[in-house]
């Protein structure tokens, strides 16, 4: 019996390894240099919807893993409802390591990332399996920060491609765009837990009920109870200042909150399927 038993595990983890998809690297030409991204993409030719993801300020991989299993869970969710991802690493193509308790960043949310996405977008629409009318895009915290400039109507691509479909933030800082009087020409979904004390649930709030009335459909839900990161999985929750992990932001707290971590799973996908 036990070697059958040996034998039984022994497929099970293989079959957990076959589910695993592999991305494909890829490389985006820049005005000046080359942004490295990495593509998790359907079987088949297409054209299929596609999402560019944005990392938050800790960078999009690490020495052993091109994507963080944050990031990878959620590729692998939006693979298997039929989209193809794309998740440039603004970071590693710079080679910097990760920025969260950099105080003068180099490359900034309202510039370079800002570049990098549509450095993107230009790359998706050459490609023959991307469905061109429904590219969106969805970020965490520096990267949703990045998102919201991306945008806003000044932010529109001078080509003839469709613009992006949908967006989805998940705890951006929102205190600079709230006090410039931030609209969005995209419809817009931002995602915050109401103890976030990393970003600032109220200034997101602000932001988004000023855009009312003279912008795209822009929509903020806040999670009762849930703090910065809520939708990573297996993160109890901790100060963050108590970490040494250059990744961590400099203060707050971290953590999983499995509601508002299914909840949010449920909102992004209905608000990309629309």
């Amino acid at each position: 019996m036990r070697p059958l038993m040996s034998a039984l595990f022994l497929l099970l983890l293989m079959s957990a390894a076959r589910a695993a998809p592999a991305p494909q690297s890829v490389e985006i030409p820049l005005s000046s240099g080359v942004l490295r991204a990495q593509l998790f993409k359907p079987e088949g030719a297409g054209p299929f919807p596609t999402v560019i993801a944005l990392h938050g300020c800790g960078g999009l991989g690490s020495h052993a893993d091109s994507v963080l299993p944050r990031y990878r869970d959620w590729a692998e969710r939006l693979l298997k409802s039929g989209n193809a991802v794309l998740l440039p690493d603004s970071y590693g193509s710079r080679e910097l390591g990760p920025q969260c308790r950099v105080k003068e960043m180099p490359v900034k949310a309202r510039r370079e990332r800002v570049t990098d996405i549509a450095a993107s977008r230009a790359w998706l629409m050459k490609q023959n399996w991307v469905a061109r009318d429904r590219v969106s895009l969805i970020g965490w915290a520096n990267g949703a920060s990045a998102l919201l400039w991306a945008v806003r109507p000044q932010a529109v691509a001078r080509d003839a491609g469709p613009d992006f479909r949908a967006a989805v933030a998940f705890y951006p800082d929102c205190r600079i765009s709230a006090g410039l009087g931030w609209s969005t020409r995209v419809p817009t979904l931002l995602l915050i837990g109401s103890n976030d004390d990393v970003s600032s649930p109220p200034a997101c709030r602000q932001m988004v009920d000023g855009a009312h009335g003279r912008s795209a459909l822009a929509r903020i839900v806040v999670y009762p109870g849930a703090y910065h990161d809520f939708d990573r999985a297996n993160t109890p929750l901790h100060a963050a200042a108590s970490s040494a992990d250059a990744a961590a932001p400099e203060h707050g707290h971290l953590g999983t909150d499995a509601e508002a971590r299914a909840q949010s799973q449920k909102e992004v996908a209905e608000w990309l399927a629309r």
